[in-house]
């Protein structure tokens, strides 16, 4: 990919989610060298938000190349396999705006999103039990599971495994606290 800017072309913003970095010990990943990898990529004004792999950055490049060469240079010059998702600044606007539960539910710590690396199968939407892990609840909306477990997530069975099993596609979650902040650093409205 080349450096910089392409002449002709327009940037757009990008939000980039990692999954399933920096949780423990395994796949640690500072927030420089990730920096440094996407700038490397040429992408602009590029900006971590806490340590669990969230990117904000420019690039002229389409969202399906530029998520295929972060992943490849994370496994080449990390050594780790790691899922990236990507979400433009309209997208990402959109996610906030279209929050469920968002009116109802004071407590906004309550609320989480899970990002899917691909919409999923209808019928694999269909077969979501919606009693699963009650008293939480979920909607699926496009590209996106809204949550809103009361109990907390970490007591929550609406879990990133269990979306990615039951709908066959990659996921990653984010508090909505991050997701607001991230729609924000994208130049987003603020929530």
């Amino acid at each position: 990919m080349p450096r910089g800017k392409q002449a002709g072309s327009r940037s757009k913003t990008y939000v980039a989610l990692l999954r399933g970095i920096n949780l423990g010990a395994k796949k640690r990943v500072s927030m420089p060298d990730l920096r440094g990898l996407i700038t490397s990529l040429g992408a602009d004004d590029v900006t971590t938000y806490v340590q669990s792999g969230n990117v904000v950055f420019k690039s002229a490049e389409g969202s399906e190349k530029l998520t295929a060469a972060i992943e490849r240079r994370i496994r080449r010059d990390l050594g780790l396999t790691v899922t990236v998702l990507l979400r433009t600044k309209p997208q990402l606007t959109k996610v906030v705006a279209g929050n469920p539960f968002a009116k109802r539910v004071k407590d906004r710590t309550k609320l989480h999103v899970t990002f899917l690396a691909e919409k999923p199968n209808r019928a694999h939407i269909r077969g979501l039990d919606p009693e699963h892990g009650a008293p939480d609840e979920f909607r699926v909306v496009g590209l996106e599971v809204y949550l809103h477990c009361p109990n907390g997530y970490g007591r929550s069975k609406l879990t990133n495994a269990y979306f990615e099993k039951e709908l066959g596609v990659a996921a990653t979650t984010r508090n909505w606290r991050t997701v607001t902040k991230l729609a924000e650093l994208a130049g987003g409205p603020p929530a």
